[in-house]
């Protein structure tokens, strides 16, 4: 039986939840990527807490990007994500794609995020 590439993903993703686990001290980089936006959130696991958030949605960069769909939105949520991070003392986290493959779209966040500052 051939799964459909959302149910790949989705069991890729539990597969990375059972070993990435966001701490107090280093907090979970988890990207949702849709078909038409990315979404970033700084998650800490311990607490069931979002300590900060980022996704294309957001007005002021909606105005900015023509798309929300692409690697260099991707690339502005990655940077604004390590902004807001680092604003509040986050510098290491660790990274949770999603299921998704790091490829494209991630990956084009991933490195924004460590260019902004951020270790993982």
């Amino acid at each position: 039986m051939k799964l459909s590439r959302k149910e790949s993903t989705r069991r890729r993703h539990g597969r990375i939840r059972r070993s990435v686990l966001g701490t107090t001290e280093r907090p979970r980089l988890a990207v949702f990527r849709s078909n038409q936006h990315i979404y970033a959130q700084v998650i800490d696991d311990s607490r069931h807490h979002t300590l900060v958030a980022a996704s294309t949605l957001e007005p002021e960069l909606r105005q900015q990007l023509e798309t929300g769909s692409n690697c260099e939105a991707s690339a502005q949520i990655g940077k604004l994500i390590a902004e807001r991070s680092l604003q509040q003392g986050i510098k290491q986290v660790v990274f949770d794609r999603g299921g998704n493959l790091y490829h494209g779209r991630v990956k084009a966040l991933a490195d924004a995020a460590r260019e902004g500052g951020l270790d993982f």
